[in-house]
């Protein structure tokens, strides 16, 4: 059966997902399954040409034959990611990072999936964050297929609201399982509103997110920057920290994170968060034969040039 096709210039599937923005993917043959929102999906790369197919939908319709733009718009192909990359800063470690990441592209997650996940996140590997979520699609969420390869949907905040912490504490969750009840009830009640928060200054939505309960500064960026596109935020965890403070400040001794948050809004700019991807991957991809920071701690198809 062909499958569908979509133009992604300027994109590199594998390395987008195996970025540290999302754990829900699984590798199937040639290429990926997992679930976009309600909708399982499976999605191979070739060349400059990315082939989908979807799960449950034998027949098109309307619906389905809208699918294609959703793939498209969750992995931000409309992003001009040349222009991006050309914004970084002109110095060796955004120029190696950059260079190492080619068609790396920030995905746009669903608002309450992304919360949750970094919610799940503090403190974890991305290989143990990949196991919560999926356990907690398996107990909680909805099955679809596609094909022959069972994917879960991560389950809405009215399921999380009602689970007791025990039962989430079952999924790998430890403390953080109060929190994510927590923030599944403030959502269920009305008491906050991630949808309409999508209107608000980058400030103001900050301190939105920092109000809810577990969220800190550093899971806020996370959200901001895959949930709501905002480009200029630049979550600082382990791995981007020790970068920061052995490639742009080596010689000083004592330098706060309140001012590696304040240089890292101005040196790398409006696309900051491309800029922080990249070199989190970059590190992470260099580090994972020694020591192995978590993603959040208070964390090859073919390469085609991008500037």
């Amino acid at each position: 059966m062909r499958l569908p096709e979509i133009p992604a210039p300027y994109f590199d599937l594998e390395m987008t997902l195996d970025s540290g923005q999302v754990f829900h993917w699984e590798k199937i043959g040639k290429g990926f399954a997992g679930t976009i929102g309600q909708y399982a999906v499976y999605a191979e790369q070739d060349d400059d040409v990315l082939k989908v197919r979807f799960g449950g939908t034998p027949k098109p319709t309307r619906e389905t034959r809208a699918l294609p733009r959703i793939v498209a718009h969750y992995f931000a192909l409309d992003h001009p990611l040349a222009d991006i990359c050309d914004s970084f800063p002109d110095d060796p470690v955004m120029t190696g990072a950059r260079d190492f990441c080619r068609g790396l592209r920030i995905i746009r997650q669903p608002k309450w999936e992304c919360m949750a996940t970094f919610l799940c996140s503090s403190m974890k590997q991305v290989a143990h964050i990949r196991q919560i979520s999926l356990a907690l699609r398996r107990r909680f969420g909805e099955q679809r297929t596609i094909d022959d390869r069972v994917v879960y949907t991560f389950p809405a905040p009215q399921r999380i609201a009602r689970a007791s912490e025990k039962q989430l504490a079952q999924c790998k969750l430890g403390y953080r399982a109060k929190n994510l009840r927590a923030t599944a009830q403030l959502l269920t009640s009305g008491d906050c509103d991630l949808e309409a928060w999508s209107a608000l200054p980058d400030t103001e939505l900050g301190q939105k997110l920092c109000a809810l309960p577990g969220v800190g500064p550093k899971i806020a960026n996370c959200v901001m920057l895959f949930a709501y596109e905002r480009l200029r935020a630049f979550p600082i965890d382990v791995w981007i920290e020790r970068v920061l403070r052995q490639q742009y400040f080596a010689r000083r001794k004592k330098i706060t994170t309140r001012q590696l948050r304040e240089f890292s809004q101005t040196y790398f700019g409006e696309h900051g968060g491309y800029a922080q991807q990249y070199l989190f991957h970059h590190a992470r991809m260099n580090g994972r034969n020694g020591s192995a920071p978590s993603r959040s701690s208070g964390a090859r198809s073919s390469l085609r040039k991008t500037g």
